[in-house]
């Protein structure tokens, strides 16, 4: 100190830490108030920037106000520097809170609109939110003045071996970065591995990729796997797809009624059920002489990959009772078996069996004469 403390100091110091309190209190209330405007509008974005300014303006005020309660003490320049430095980097840290948090949001946002679901890929949130409270915490420690030339050295050469023993790890993350990077499988995306495994593709995060299938589980696979193994994508290149029935009906049909009457069950049900395509062009193919029927495929349209179950069972069900309306008939396999007897054998009897002679007999015989 350069000199003595008097009441006038703590008063001015009380003074302005009061009128810092005051402004974050105010701050915080405006920021409310900014965040319910936002949430009116459509993008996502200024929900995110005004939830991170939240919790910084408020706390920079209290720091400012501090700061100015410091500099009204008679403080040495030794403790004003400390105090100085730890208030600078209490607010670098605060921040880099706080950007980390604008960030993943922003990377989310993006990610979530180009993907069009809800959910995003947490890979890249999460490293983009390492990242930057990376940095923000370098940039602290050297304001308080902590050499970090030393401190990265350190961290280069416990890398190298935290990646010899996360190699596993390390495999996952950077097959999930790729996965991302090229696009061949997305959140909301409907995949089939060629191991059995399908589903809805929830998110891809840093070591997995979290896949719900029809039955509402979540089935997760290893990034590194689903990077290497054969996979259908029924969302890519486009969201609608078509899928194929099987029908039959009997040789005396007229297939041209046939073809009509069928094209017209499609074009109801692609008009009146959900997740059906009514520009779709439906199409009837026949391709088989069977055994007892003419088979055919019908060629139908749907919106996505699940809605191909309820467009299945609805034509089926239409198709059915049309037929039996128009008389037409889907006959079952028929069989004719022939049964023939075999000419009448005689009873097989039983070969006589050979007297046998012995040695004794032959020697009797032998002596009678």
């Amino acid at each position: 100190m350069t000199r003595d403390l008097v009441l006038h100091d703590w008063v001015v110091a009380g003074i302005a830490l009061a009128c810092g309190g005051v402004a974050g209190l105010v701050l915080r209330a405006l920021m409310k108030w900014l965040a319910k405007h936002a949430g009116r509008t459509k993008w996502s974005g200024d929900d995110v920037i005004v939830d991170a300014l939240r919790t910084i303006v408020p706390w920079a005020a209290v720091i400012a106000g501090t700061a100015v309660a410091a500099s009204a003490l008679p403080l040495t320049a030794r403790v004003g520097g400390v105090v100085s430095r730890s208030l600078t980097a209490l607010l670098i840290v605060i921040a880099t809170l706080s950007a980390a948090r604008v960030v993943a949001g922003l990377v989310q946002s993006v990610a979530a609109s180009r993907t069009g679901v809800a959910a995003s890929a947490t890979i890249f949130v999460n490293i983009t939110r390492i990242v930057v409270l990376t940095m923000g915490v370098l940039v602290a420690l050297e304001t308080l003045g902590v050499s970090i030339a030393p401190l990265v050295t350190a961290l280069g050469v416990g890398g190298l071996a935290v990646a010899l023993a996360l190699q596993d790890t390390l495999a996952n993350l950077f097959a999930g970065v790729h996965i991302l990077a090229s696009k061949t499988v997305q959140p909301g995306d409907y995949i089939r591995l060629s191991s059995g495994e399908e589903g809805y593709v929830v998110d891809i995060n840093w070591r997995n990729s979290v896949v719900r299938n029809l039955s509402n589980n979540l089935v997760i696979i290893p990034n590194g796997r689903l990077a290497r193994t054969n996979m259908t994508n029924y969302t890519q290149p486009e969201q609608k797809l078509s899928i194929l029935v099987q029908a039959g009906v009997g040789y005396d049909s007229d297939l041209e009624h046939v073809e009509r009457v069928t094209l017209d069950v499609v074009d109801g049900v692609m008009a009146d059920i959900s997740g059906g395509v009514p520009d779709h062009e439906a199409a009837v193919r026949f391709h088989t002489f069977a055994d007892s029927r003419i088979n055919f495929t019908v060629i139908l349209g749907v919106g996505e990959f699940s809605d191909q179950y309820r467009i299945k069972h609805e034509f089926i069900k239409r198709l059915h009772r049309r037929f039996r309306a128009e008389g037409i008939s889907i006959p079952a396999p028929a069989r004719t078996v022939s049964l023939q007897q075999d000419e009448a054998r005689a009873p097989l009897t039983a070969p006589p069996v050979p007297h046998q002679r012995d040695a004794s007999s032959e020697v009797l015989g032998d002596r009678r004469r």
